[in-house]
């Protein structure tokens, strides 16, 4: 048996073309042009009559096995990327999607239904203004969605992550609690923290510590050291809400106001998570269900609040009776000052006629509560308990309290 020839080049000798492929077409051409029919043979043991032997320093590539990942039957393992993919998609399309439609339902309602009124208003009420009078009266709605979905989410998620990998799909709370950015949670309360009413802030407490995982066990190794940061958390919440919860029991009838002060602080030390296995996919879907429920509820105070502002308009003749026009002002132009009344249709009052114009506070502005927290209102926010120190309200005109 002759050695077989093979050529040489700068990076030394060159095997010969390998005589079949495991795997390929039985018919692989030789040397000489002619094609095999024999049966492909291993390089190695290659040597007899009609075969090409393959040099003993060149290593040769393995055959790939294809892998083949272990799934349960009739079902679909989905990629550990795409899952995120979907997961942040879903979220940011119910983050910009909501607030547009709301927006637009917001026009439909405070319209009344009436198509050619709905359209005066999109003509007239630009998306600046929309914007703007969404964000003031919608924020805490949506502070509100995104706070619960990052609490929920992430005690969903670590207790998730004590289950056996591959047993459960990942609840959509944690999907959603894994993709957000620690600073995209950490606006969401601070959102909520400025706009929410003084009288709900306490509830941020266990969500804030369900949301980033804050056990007592976190502030410090040492029990007796933990124990006192505890207790001067707790002196430093009693100091800011005792006056308040003084005047909620002198008044008896603020059972409400009590349980709001009082429980939060108390459940935001076992808030956090893990859960048992067994309640992980019920509670998921019952929070689910839950969260969804609850913005539907909160929502529809959000699209029935107007977007314009409530006035009084005093019309009539310089010399002669006046009439007071209870509505929103939705334009005025050099003729007409267009008036969306409060009980429904649109009146056109000659900009002559009009005497007199006050503004008016809507019934859901009026206080309900009496108490305060540190010369704050228990029902303004941050930001109102401010602007009303800057700007003190004013007396309400008698005009607004005439009857329509």
């Amino acid at each position: 048996m002759s050695a077989a020839p093979t050529a040489t080049g700068g990076d030394g000798p060159v095997p010969p073309p390998r005589t079949a492929v495991p795997g390929g077409s039985a018919e692989s051409p030789k040397l000489d042009g002619t094609a095999a029919t024999s049966p492909a043979v291993d390089p190695r043991t290659a040597g007899a009559e009609g075969e090409v032997a393959w040099p003993a320093a060149v290593p040769i590539a393995e055959s790939a096995e294809p892998v083949v990942a272990e799934a349960e039957p009739g079902r679909v393992r989905w990629d550990p990327a795409e899952r995120r993919a979907r997961a942040s998609q879903s979220f940011w399309t119910a983050a910009v999607g909501v607030p547009a439609i709301f927006s637009v339902l917001r026009l439909g309602v405070e319209a009344g239904g009436e198509l050619q009124t709905t359209l005066l208003l999109v003509a007239n009420v630009g998306p600046v203004n929309l914007l703007a009078g969404f964000l003031t009266t919608a924020a805490r709605l949506l502070s509100t969605g995104l706070v619960a979905v990052f609490a929920l989410g992430a005690v969903l998620a670590v207790s998730a992550d004590r289950l056996p990998p591959g047993t459960r799909r990942r609840p959509l709370f944690a999907r959603w609690a894994d993709i957000t950015p620690a600073w995209v949670v950490l606006a969401s309360f601070l959102l909520a923290l400025i706009t929410w009413p003084l009288l709900y802030l306490p509830l941020l407490l266990p969500a804030f510590a369900a949301a980033f995982q804050l056990r007592p066990g976190r502030l410090h190794e040492r029990v007796v050291p933990r124990l006192l940061l505890i207790g001067a958390l707790f002196a430093g919440y009693g100091w800011l809400m005792l006056p308040t919860l003084r005047q909620a029991v002198q008044q008896g009838d603020e059972s409400l106001a009590l349980a709001l002060i009082v429980v939060p602080p108390l459940l935001a030390l076992f808030i956090a998570g893990p859960l048992p296995g067994m309640v992980i996919r019920p509670l998921a879907s019952v929070t689910e269900v839950a969260v969804l429920a609850t913005l539907v509820w909160a929502a529809v105070p959000v699209i029935s609040t107007p977007v314009l502002p409530l006035t009084v308009t005093t019309v009539g003749p310089e010399s002669g009776p006046t009439e007071d026009v209870r509505g929103h002002v939705v334009t005025t132009d050099d003729v007409n000052m267009v008036i969306l009344q409060e009980r429904g249709g649109v009146r056109y009052v000659p900009v002559d006629l009009v005497r007199a114009q006050v503004l008016c506070p809507s019934e859901e502005e009026l206080p309900r509560h009496q108490l305060r927290i540190h010369d704050f209102h228990v029902e303004d926010s941050l930001l109102e308990g401010m602007g009303r120190r800057v700007r003190p309200v004013h007396r309400i005109d008698a005009a607004c309290r005439t009857p329509v």
